[in-house]
């Protein structure tokens, strides 16, 4: 689940493909430059040998036999005089055709010949190889074949004049190769540290690349939890087209939901205005019609049920218009006071202690105060009509900053509500006791405008005897 998560990150995309490219760039330079370095370092060991090879040649010389000669103490190197010293020099003749290896050789060499193939060169040609030497070490050689005229083969014995003569000369690679390791070694590491500083490099520059985004999940955050209504804020030029469209679509979302808000509420002033005219002219008609006519109570019964059903579908379009709608918030707080203040006026013949105990000063409703009004306003006037002396209230957030949410508890200490009976009371336009005023739809309509907004209105029992109505609904971050 995390590496899918991480393998959709663009941030996670650009580092791994960028430090994947500087890995494959990296290591192909430092194969580059080993084999390089390694080159160049035989080039220049076999351009030293071939010196000492110049150097062989110009003392070797031939006896009245035609037989080659040479005076070791006429070479510079005193490596030539001391056995295994990683330094040789050897010479092979010819007889009847074939090579004779170790003609004459160096002393470095005590009782080992250096074994090549018989390869054809022409005269003066250098030729580079590399061969096993004495106790398994591995050898960088360089050869080449002189003629002597008026010379007898190699055994001494007269022969063809201008007869053939390879001169060797290898030294020991041990000590290059121990040069291209540790050159290796430090190019590797070298290579890394470049790679780190690379990718930290890499980092800085995804980091602050990808910083826009960032500012743009904080807008965004603030247009969900309601403290902004639009994308606010600098962005790049890259970015901001998308700013714009985005506040452009906020814009016009809030335009046709103000629109839809007006006509609806427009439609319920033109049906309540005929009922109304209907109710007066029902009761102005009561009075004059013959005893015992049912038509105008009939009549005032109807209007009185057709104003509740519009006020009930009002408030559920309204409500439905602002379900999800960006940078809607409510406060709880000062909402709940004003609802306190008027149940307060409303009940005060009763003397109920309508009192707000645990009220958050941070809770806030993600949806339109009229909702959160018409929900609080039905819940406690139901719990009002209920009550005997008291009605407690209390709201908190809780949910965590990813997503919050609103929580509020009405208690009574009413007669309460049996269990099974309980989800009756939330069904539209029932009533399970006709001695107390009202429609039977404040309840319901509380439900299923918390419903709405995917939120849940449980009933259950309070402390204080009665019933206690619990609402849970998205919140709105301050």
């Amino acid at each position: 689940m995390r590496v899918a998560l991480r393998a959709r990150s663009l941030r996670f995309r650009l580092l791994a493909a960028t430090c994947v490219g500087m890995l494959l760039a990296l290591v192909l330079a430092g194969l580059m430059l080993a084999s390089l370095f390694r080159e160049q370092v035989l080039q220049q060991f076999a351009a030293t040998l071939t010196a000492q090879l110049d150097q062989v040649t110009a003392r070797l010389e031939f006896d009245a036999a035609g037989k080659p000669q040479l005076d070791e103490k006429m070479l510079s190197d005193p490596r030539w005089s001391r056995p295994y010293s990683g330094l040789y020099w050897q010479v092979d003749g010819v007889t009847a055709g074939k090579l004779v290896p170790g003609v004459l050789r160096s002393r470095s060499l005590w009782d080992a010949v250096l074994a090549v193939e018989n390869d054809a060169i022409a005269d003066g040609t250098v030729h580079v190889h590399e061969i096993a030497g004495p106790n398994g070490t591995k050898l960088l050689l360089v050869e080449r074949t002189v003629r002597h005229e008026g010379a007898g083969d190699a055994d001494g014995t007269e022969g063809t004049v201008d007869t053939p003569w390879r001169l060797l000369v290898a030294a020991d690679l041990q000590p290059t190769a121990a040069a291209v390791a540790r050159f290796n070694g430090v190019l590797a590491a070298s290579l890394l540290l470049l790679l780190a500083l690379l990718c930290a490099a890499a980092l800085a520059q995804v980091t602050v690349g990808l910083a826009p985004l960032r500012a743009l999940k904080q807008a965004l955050a603030a247009v969900h939890a309601g403290t902004a209504p639009r994308l606010e804020g600098r962005f790049p030029s890259e970015v901001q087209p998308l700013i714009d469209d985005f506040n452009a679509v906020l814009a016009r979302n809030a335009e046709v939901v103000s629109r839809a808000r007006a006509q609806a509420g427009n439609l319920a002033h033109a049906i309540k205005t005929p009922l109304a005219a209907m109710a007066q002219a029902a009761a102005t008609d009561e009075g004059r019609a013959p005893s015992g006519s049912a038509l105008a109570p009939l009549v005032r019964e109807q209007v009185a049920l057709a104003l509740r059903q519009v006020d009930w579908h009002l408030a559920r379009s309204r409500a439905a218009a602002a379900v999800g709608l960006p940078g809607v918030r409510a406060d709880v707080v000062p909402l709940l006071a004003g609802l306190l203040r008027v149940l307060a006026r409303v009940h005060h013949e009763r003397g109920l202690a309508i009192t707000a105990e645990s009220v958050a000063a941070d809770c806030s409703f993600a949806g339109e105060a009229q909702d959160l009004q018409e929900i609080l306003g039905n819940v406690l006037d139901n719990a009002c009509k209920w009550a005997r002396h008291e009605v407690r209230v209390a709201a908190a957030m809780h949910g965590g900053p990813q997503q919050p949410r609103l929580r509020i508890v009405v208690d009574d200490d009413g007669p309460g509500i049996d269990a099974d009976r309980r989800q009756a009371v939330i069904a539209r336009g029932t009533r399970l006791d006709e001695s107390v005023p009202g429609s039977g739809l404040g309840l319901a309509i509380a439900h299923e405008l918390v419903d709405l907004y995917h939120g849940e209105l449980t009933l259950g029992s309070a402390p204080l005897g009665g019933l206690r109505v619990e609402i849970e609904l998205p919140g709105a971050l301050l």
